[in-house]
This record gives C-alpha cells, structure tokens and sequence, in this order.
C-alpha cells in the first residue's frame, strides 16, 4: 500500500514539473520570437537618422516634419527598450506598439511631401534607404507575426486546466500580442521615386 501511494506521489509530481517545464518553454519561446522584432526594429531605427538627413538638404522647409520623424523615432526606441526588457509586460508592449504608430505615421507623411520634391525621389541614397527601409518594414511584420504566434501559444498553455493552477502559483502571467490599432497602418508605408 505504502508503495502504491508513493508511485501516486511521483507520477501526480512528475505531472506538474512536466506542466511548469511546458510553461517555461512557452514564455522563452515568446521571449526569443520578441528578441527578433528587436532586431529588425533596432535596424529601422537605425535607418531613419540616414533618410531624415538626406531628406534635410531637399526639404529645407519641411523642419517640422523631419522633427516628428525624429522624435517619433526617439520614442519608439524608448519604447523598444521597455518592452525588450520584459516583452511579457501589457503596459510595456502597448506602448511600444504606441510609439510604433506614431512612427509609421510620421515617416507616412515624410515620404508623401518627399514627392513634392523630385530632386529628392531622384536622389540614389534616399531611393536605396528607402528600399532598405520598405524590406525591414517587411522583417519586422514577419517577426511579429512569430511573436503573436508565440504569445498565443503561451497563453493557450498557461490557460487551460490544470496548467493555469500551476501558471497562478508560479507567477507566470498572461502575456500581450503586438497588435496595431488600425487596418490603414498595418500597411506598409509606400515609397514611390519613380
């Protein structure tokens, strides 16, 4: 009798390390697929200083906006840093996602008076930073498409039962899809120099 308790003991044991283990690797795989955005966003940010200033010389009165772009960008950085210190913070993520809107609609209205200029839609650099800039727009899409995949997928482990008793007494919380708010800018902004 003593044994058949202990083998029950063992295998209930072996069932909630094998469901934290689950847990653990759910929360890493989203925390890997953010360190990805990280990456092609730290590469678009990168990237807009090197337009702004090539844009500069071309767009003498356009102060204003090239300003936007730039404070934009800061922001976005700054945001960039709060989430990929905890990219399972909601707070954290949202406001990445804020600042990412902001940005998209700044360089949005960055490239629509850049076709008043056709010195400036002509120019090689701008014409090259913005095809750099349009295939990392396509990266970072990518990379978070595989990070809301892996959101939702730690989410699904950690809510179904038993695991969410396991999830509630370790602490691992629910995490945030990185979501833009509206159908016009999910769209890639469109650069035409032609």
């Amino acid at each position: 009798m003593g044994w058949v308790i202990l083998i029950v003991a063992a295998a209930v044991l072996l069932f909630f390390v094998s469901i934290y283990n689950r847990l653990v690797t759910a929360r890493n795989g989203y925390k890997n697929a953010f360190a990805q955005i990280d990456v092609q966003l730290t590469r678009r940010y990168d990237l807009i200083p090197n337009l702004v200033e090539t844009a500069k010389g071309y767009m003498k009165h356009e102060r204003e906006t090239l300003e936007a772009v730039i404070t934009a960008r800061n922001a976005a950085v700054s945001g960039l840093k709060g989430a990929a210190a905890n990219p399972g913070n909601p707070a954290a993520v949202q406001q990445l996602a804020g600042a990412e809107n902001a940005l998209t609609g700044a360089l949005g209205r960055l490239f629509a008076l850049a076709e008043a200029y056709p010195d400036l839609k002509a120019n090689q650099n701008m014409m090259q930073l913005s095809e750099e800039l349009t295939t990392t727009e396509n990266k970072v899409a990518f990379a978070r498409q595989a990070f809301n995949d892996a959101v939702m997928g730690y989410n699904n482990t950690r809510e179904v039962f038993p695991n969410t008793i396991i999830a509630g007494m370790f602490a691992f919380w629910p995490a945030q899809l990185l979501e833009i708010e509206s159908p016009q800018k999910r769209e890639v902004p469109q650069v035409s120099f032609g």
